[in-house]
């Protein structure tokens, strides 16, 4: 059987397109980088594959906001592909700025007839935070998430925040079961576990139908188990926590 084909759209300042890249490939898919420009000329091009991966990084220097210039562009000229590219039954992943894309694009469903319900900002410290994080999958909607309950992962971002509307908005996202990964306390730790102040811990969520995904801790980072920072201290296994949602993307098609 051919290897499900995994698109990872890239533009200027995405800087983890080649571990992401990686990380597919290893799970048993065949990854390739394209720049955003090459889709918005050809954007036919999308049909080629079954995943569509925004990495995370720094997309146009996160001038605005982060994500937004490159989530402007898929609103206003690569709606059309993005929603037939779901219709079709196909995945969608978005990493940290991926993340920020992915919400502020509206392909996360969060947007009503009052506007975005929920978005992305500034991290309560107002500060760049990068540490590692423990969170926990909430329900069995996500089809990157199958199988995991919880996961040791790293972040790296400034805007990670996940702000709602009001407490109706964030009622529904959740009644709705899109609010599929929060952090959560991790034994021994005497950080806050929540990084950011994100509203109910909130690390990722997906649209209604399961298969596109945003989270802001990066995956891609905990292939290897030596990629922890206490690898040696840890129970050993043969590989990173982060693998699993790469290879449930693969899995969906094989």
């Amino acid at each position: 059987m051919a290897k499900p084909r995994i698109l990872i759209l890239r533009a200027p300042g995405t800087n983890c397109d080649v571990e992401t890249a990686y990380a597919f490939e290893h799970a048993g898919g065949e990854a390739t980088a394209l720049h955003l420009n090459r889709l918005l000329e050809s954007p036919q091009l999308a049909t080629e594959y079954q995943v569509l991966c925004v990495p995370g990084g720094f997309s146009f220097g996160d001038d605005v906001a982060a994500g937004r210039i490159f989530a402007n562009q898929i609103r206003h000229h690569l709606a059309d592909v993005m929603q037939e590219f779901r219709a079709a039954g196909k995945l969608v992943l978005g990493i940290c700025n991926g993340f920020q894309v992915l919400i502020k694009s509206g392909l996360l469903d969060t947007d009503d007839e009052q506007g975005a319900a929920a978005s992305l900002s500034w991290n309560d410290s107002g500060k760049y935070l990068a540490r590692w994080v423990r969170v926990s999958v909430s329900g069995d909607r996500c089809v990157f998430l199958s199988g995991c309950e919880a996961l040791q992962l790293p972040i790296a971002h400034a805007e990670g925040k996940f702000v709602v509307r009001d407490e109706t908005a964030f009622q529904k996202l959740e009644s709705d079961g899109q609010l599929v990964l929060r952090y959560s306390e991790q034994s021994g730790s005497t950080d806050d576990y929540n990084p950011n102040g994100s509203a109910g811990d909130v690390a990722g969520m997906c649209d209604s139908t399961g298969r596109v995904f945003g989270l802001m801790p990066h995956p891609e980072r905990y292939i290897d188990p030596t990629q922890h920072p206490q690898w040696t201290r840890l129970p050993q296994r043969d590989e990173g926590e982060g693998l699993q949602i790469f290879r449930n993307a693969v899995r969906y098609f094989s």
